[in-house]
């Protein structure tokens, strides 16, 4: 895990938006969600969590306007079942939600058309909250229990940034914003993608 956060770290620290409003990980241990937090930048951090897992989820943040950086707003965000991120902007949501953030209203928003297939839950809420936005910026989401991985994602400008890249490594699938540095065997994920994400091991 400390590895892919390393590579996770020098991909936020060279992005060409600011990513340094605090970060966050998620990982699965012995069947459990651990979850950690740190309002410094990633690349800052010298306590980033190590160790082995079959799943990792890691966002850092670019606050909206530089607004409400406090480390309760640092994804991912978690439930008892499920950890979520979203990447990305939207702009004019017509969307009723509780939530402090716009990321936080949005995995409430997907929570609720989950009838026991989140899959079809997340389907049907990007469906609807792109409708009801007047501009998809970007709209990129993974949402995980601790059986699957789901992947959302969509973009209307800039998809050298906003495009996901996916990269298998043996039995281990990598999806990040951005391709580590130095390698280029990554694959773009296409614009408009919903999916599950195959393999038990994920990446962000």
């Amino acid at each position: 895990m400390g590895d892919h956060l390393d590579r996770f770290a020098e991909v936020s620290q060279q992005s060409k938006e600011y990513q340094g409003h605090g970060w966050g990980c998620a990982w699965l241990q012995n069947g459990a969600w651990r979850i950690y937090r740190n309002i410094k930048p990633i690349w800052e951090d010298t306590d980033r969590p190590r160790g082995r897992t079959t799943l990792v989820l890691a966002h850092a943040r670019s606050a909206f306007r530089d607004e409400g950086i406090a480390i309760e707003n640092n994804m991912p965000f978690a439930d008892d079942s499920h950890v979520f991120i979203f990447n990305g902007e939207l702009q004019g949501v017509r969307i009723k939600e509780q939530g402090r953030i716009g990321a936080e209203k949005i995995f409430n928003y997907i929570k609720r058309f989950n009838k026991g297939d989140m899959l079809n839950a997340l389907t049907r809420a990007v469906d609807v909250i792109s409708k009801r936005t007047r501009y998809v910026r970007a709209l990129n989401i993974l949402i995980a229990d601790r059986h699957e991985t789901l992947l959302a994602s969509s973009y209307g400008e800039d998809p050298d940034y906003f495009q996901l890249r996916a990269k298998q490594q043996g039995d281990m699938t990598l999806v990040c914003s951005q391709p580590y540095p130095d390698e280029n065997d990554w694959t773009r994920i296409e614009n408009h993608t919903i999916t599950r994400i195959q393999s038990a091991q994920g990446h962000h």
